[in-house]
């Protein structure tokens, strides 16, 4: 599977535990919602600067947000 699609399944889970909503998340990691749901659904590669937004939103550090992010195709 690839990354960015594990990566938009951790953010769900993630929002998930905290019982948000995509607009919920978009709001604290001021990032507009339907970014969100694109991410959320493996169809947008977020920057650094995104995945920074969404970490502190989250109170969790960039490591903690990529756990379990572990087989990327092509390497």
């Amino acid at each position: 599977m690839k990354a960015v699609i594990q990566l938009g399944m951790r953010i769900r889970y993630l929002r998930s535990l905290r019982k948000w909503s995509q607009e919920d998340l978009a709001l604290e990691a001021n990032i507009n919602r339907n970014y969100i749901c694109d991410l959320e659904n493996g169809r947008r590669n977020p920057s650094l600067e995104v995945l920074e937004r969404i970490s502190d939103a989250f109170g969790i550090t960039l490591s903690e947000l990529f756990r379990g992010i572990e087989t990327i195709e092509g390497l």
